[in-house]
């Protein structure tokens, strides 16, 4: 993509500014003589970051929360009005970061203005089960106060009485973290009968799930706060109408809310000057796999692939040359192969351009010491076993596809069951209620699209040993 941007530059034309407006992440000489307006990504600086104590090496509670900016006059963004909230939240750009990507301020805004005495809600979906994700995790863990923050004033501006955090059952120690910060904040005012002196009522508590991957989908995830089973409902009617307990309600995510006081106080469009249009912002980014540092990272949207891994995890296992594919966005996007990830953006735009998606934005690195297939045969029995059984397609696809998988592991398949694997996860992939069905149907797309060769000779190789055995 470079070659071909260097060379329409060379042309001087139009279409090629675009072009390099668009991919390019470094000025070439061309570029700079042609004059033509070249965006970098990435290098955020520190004076940017959001997340200050990622690594907890501060005080994780209110003391430390304080001195580094938490809490700053809160009241004075309570003052501005719920309308100010909204519209510095879409004007930041701000996509959800738990996946879906939509754009936040727009899914704020859908909650109603009047709810006829039916009280509305807050639910953070903390429930952090997408294999390869661990962003949501250090946030409770080393700026708890930031998601409580963040809670209040995305609350206030939603017009609900209470926040929902609910917490994966297995981080224990966060929870603890979690509960000690809000009763710190409790106790000095900042949330409750009389929040932040501002004489709005708002409370906030944390709730533990039993650890299914299902309740990270949110209408799963409100029917297991309520004390049912976590299975997804049909939609309509969404849970801005009717959610917990029947009453309007907006589920987001620990990052998406715990941004949004930085937000309001340096403006929308100080959040919006980071990254590509319509990827707005920075983004915690968990890099883990066969990279030489696994990190948790914030660094500004749009930053290519490759920057991030060599500038933060010091590389590849054995080099960048040995890298085999790249899962970009947790376990549920389609791996990539070494040529996309050369030169693609860390963002959702391009992820998507590529077929895949940022999703979480949890990078799990591949080298070429891996077996691809039984990687993807793994995320395929993962899949089965959280799946919660309430759709056909998904309770025996997935069953389907994770049998197929494993004997491809081994090449005992014929290379028609391929084409069948794939015709299974499109029959699944859509067809459910909720998006697990896709989640499990993607990896075995991308496994097909950019592996089917090593599929192939897999088989082949398994059918010559058959015919070399004297058994």
């Amino acid at each position: 993509m470079f070659n071909l941007c260097n060379n329409i530059v060379k042309s001087g034309s139009r279409v090629g500014k675009q072009l390099v407006r668009q991919y390019s992440t470094t000025a070439t000489p061309q570029q700079q003589v042609a004059n033509v307006d070249v965006r970098t990504y990435g290098g955020l600086k520190d004076k940017d970051r959001i997340f200050t104590n990622l690594y907890g090496e501060h005080d994780v509670y209110l003391k430390g929360a304080l001195a580094r900016g938490d809490w700053h006059r809160t009241k004075d963004l309570l003052g501005k009005g719920k309308d100010w909230i909204l519209k510095e939240m879409m004007a930041s750009g701000l996509r959800g970061r738990g996946g879906a990507g939509f754009p936040s301020g727009l899914k704020w805004s859908f909650m109603p203005k009047s709810s006829k005495g039916r009280p509305q809600y807050l639910v953070i979906n903390a429930d952090e089960g997408e294999p390869g994700t661990c962003k949501d995790r250090e946030i409770m863990r080393h700026d708890p106060h930031k998601l409580i923050e963040g809670c209040l004033l995305a609350g206030f501006a939603m017009r609900a009485c209470a926040a929902y955090i609910y917490i994966r059952g297995e981080f224990h120690y966060e929870a603890k973290v979690l509960e000690n910060a809000i009763a710190e904040a409790y106790k000095a005012g900042l949330i409750g009968e009389n929040a932040c002196g501002s004489g709005y009522k708002f409370d906030v508590y944390v709730h533990r799930g039993a650890g299914a991957y299902i309740c990270g989908e949110e209408t799963a995830l409100i029917e297991s706060l309520e004390g049912k089973q976590g299975k997804p409902r049909l939609k309509p009617p969404f849970p801005a109408m009717a959610g917990l307990y029947g009453c309007p309600t907006t589920v987001t995510n620990v990052e998406t809310v715990a941004v949004a006081p930085t937000i309001l106080r340096r403006g929308g469009d100080w959040f919006a000057s980071f990254g590509r249009p319509k990827n707005s912002g920075t983004k915690l980014y968990c890099i883990s796999g066969h990279v030489n540092n696994p990190i948790t990272v914030e660094e500004e949207m749009s930053i290519p692939l490759r920057e991030l891994i060599d500038k933060h995890c010091g590389g590849v296992i054995g080099g960048w040359d040995n890298l085999l594919g790249v899962i970009p966005g947790g376990s549920s996007v389609p791996v990539l192969p070494k040529n996309i990830c050369d030169d693609v953006l860390m963002d959702f735009d391009d992820l998507r351009r590529v077929r895949s998606g940022l999703g979480t934005a949890a990078v799990i690195v591949m080298n070429k010491q891996t077996d691809i297939i039984a990687a993807i045969a793994r995320l395929s029995k993962f899949y089965k076993h959280e799946s919660c059984g309430q759709c056909t397609p998904c309770r025996e696809g997935t069953g389907w596809m994770w049998d197929i998988t494993e004997r491809l592991v081994t090449g005992d398949c014929k290379l028609d069951e391929i084409d069948m694997l794939e015709e299974i996860s499109k029959q699944i992939e859509g067809h459910t209620i909720c998006a697990l069905g896709d989640a499990a149907a993607w990896p075995v797309q991308g496994l097909i699209k950019n592996f089917r060769p090593e599929l192939e000779d897999r088989i082949r190789q398994f059918q010559l040993k058959q015919k070399q055995s004297p058994f």
